[in-house]
């Protein structure tokens, strides 16, 4: 049996480098007889690799099919995937930043220690071209991303925006990528409550917790409950304004990490954000340069009202 599994992945491999082979050549290089090539043919397609005859030479071809299989990587093309998606949960594709994670999370759980050592004297003396803030470890995400994939708890050493340090043991269950940072979203085990903590302020316990029942999340939408946990629900003044102008508009200049955007209809939305001052709020939304109300909280209704007063008196 373990010849035979050792072959189908040797004529797997095979396929993988050219695009068209003959029954023969196949026979040849894996030294045994077309029949048992035809035969060997027949399992890989019964396993779901889509192996194509191509007609009038008695040949074969991997195609492509409805479902991607598994892929067999040379040393170099390991190497080289990884890096790749390294940089692109980095956040230099916009958009694929956690399906790059959670890629990575599978291929490094199966890559031998010798390409771990090559990947990471890659990453050691690669310098990004520029660094707009706090950056996230590529090994911290995936250790991440591995302990929501199987359900199991997590503690790590955390620091808040005020340098404290802590150690926190939660049910991780999502990762979020708002543009600029990674977020982890788990139920913090001691506070018995969601939390939302940034990666970069974390640093992952080994090893990792027992197995846990995973929980209902706290909203469906997690990206939205990702915006409106960091950009409003953490401060003490929490505002709710509605813009003049669409969603899509107000997006372009308010990030997901400062503001939760709601549409209402094409010609407006409704902003929640917060802060811990009221002149903040205030000269926030009024530098986005769209016509707004102030809804809540009344505190910044009156705020508001008494900055446009002494605006309006400067002016005359």
């Amino acid at each position: 049996m373990w010849e035979t599994s050792a072959r189908l992945l040797r004529l797997l491999s095979l396929l993988q480098t050219r695009r068209d082979w003959s029954g023969a050549e196949l026979a040849a290089r894996l030294e045994i007889t077309p029949r048992t090539v035809r035969r060997d043919i027949d399992r890989l397609r019964g396993l779901g690799y889509p192996v194509l005859a191509t007609a009038g030479t008695a040949g074969y071809r991997l195609g492509a099919g409805a479902d991607l299989p598994p892929l067999l990587l040379d040393d170099d093309e390991a190497v080289a995937v990884a890096m790749g998606l390294r940089t692109a949960a980095g956040g230099s594709i916009t958009g694929i930043e956690e399906t790059s994670v959670r890629a990575l999370a599978k291929l490094e759980q199966v890559l031998p220690s010798r390409l771990r050592h090559r990947i990471n004297a890659l990453q050691s003396v690669t310098v990004p071209m520029a660094n707009t803030g706090p950056t996230a470890d590529p090994d911290t995400l995936t250790a991440i991303a591995a302990a929501c994939r199987d359900s199991l708890r997590l503690r790590f050493d955390y620091r808040t925006h005020d340098g404290t340090s802590s150690i926190r043991t939660t049910e991780p269950h999502r990762l979020v990528h708002t543009g600029r940072r990674w977020y982890l979203i788990g139920w913090d085990v001691d506070r018995q409550d969601w939390r939302t903590y940034r990666v970069d302020r974390l640093s992952p316990r080994t090893p990792t917790g027992p197995r846990f029942t995973p929980r209902t999340p706290p909203d469906p939408d997690i990206s939205g409950y990702t915006s409106r946990a960091i950009s409003t629900s953490a401060y003490r003044y929490q505002a709710r304004f509605t813009l003049h102008v669409s969603a899509e508009t107000a997006a372009e200049r308010i990030a997901p990490t400062t503001g939760a955007l709601e549409p209402i209809d094409e010609h407006s939305c409704t902003l929640r954000t917060g802060s811990n001052s009221l002149d903040e709020l205030a000269i926030y939304v009024a530098s986005k340069g769209f016509d707004f109300q102030v809804h809540e909280p009344p505190e910044l209704v009156e705020h508001v009202r008494g900055l446009a007063a002494r605006l309006a008196n400067a002016t005359d």
